[in-house]
């Protein structure tokens, strides 16, 4: 698979040409950088890349929640199930 291909516009010209940006991104797959100043600002990217992002980004909170909670059991910590806190305040889980 190729790399995506990546561009820069700066703000003042994304202003004018943002719908062919958006179009760049959704149908050919290009990254555009967004920059004032030469400083990089945001990017609109494929949603694809977003998706991507968005999964990694669990795999890690997924990895991090484990190993906290492998930390709690180890010190001995006890926990109470959500049901248990959603009844004691009177709300709904």
């Amino acid at each position: 698979m190729a790399p995506p291909r990546v561009s820069a516009a700066p703000a003042s010209a994304a202003r004018g040409s943002f719908a062919d940006m958006l179009n760049r991104a959704a149908y050919g797959k290009e990254r555009v950088v967004v920059t004032r100043r030469g400083k990089a600002l945001a990017a609109i990217v494929p949603m694809e890349d977003m998706q991507a992002l968005a999964a990694l980004e669990d795999e890690r909170d997924a990895r991090l929640i484990a190993k906290r909670r492998a930390a709690w059991r180890r010190g001995g910590r006890k926990s109470t199930p959500l049901e248990a806190v959603a009844t004691k305040h009177r709300a709904k889980p």
